[in-house]
């Protein structure tokens, strides 16, 4: 998210002000970036956000940045754990 300066007709964009918004779950956490350039390759959607009305809802929680990167590793090992529990029990499938 950010302020979005300028743009060009390949979608290259110049964000001031720009962060980026890590949701796990129910925290979420805005990671400032200052001025970021992106290319236009990497571009997929751009939309405008309303700063008056709340895009997130009530449920969610604010967290710190070493928080949310705390969650990001417990989801990812929970993630992990399951593939590897599942390759592990690939032998008593009976198909």
């Amino acid at each position: 998210m950010g302020i979005l300066r300028s743009f060009d007709q390949f979608a290259n964009a110049v964000l001031e002000g720009a962060c980026e918004r890590v949701i796990v779950g129910d925290l979420y956490c805005d990671i400032p970036l200052g001025l970021y350039v992106i290319r236009g390759e990497n571009v997929v959607l751009i939309g405008e956000l309303d700063l008056e009305r709340e895009e997130l809802p009530p449920h969610m929680t604010c967290v710190s940045a070493a928080e949310i990167k705390r969650a990001q590793k417990a989801e990812r090992d929970a993630t992990d754990l399951k593939g590897s529990m599942r390759k592990r029990m690939e032998f008593l499938d009976m198909d």
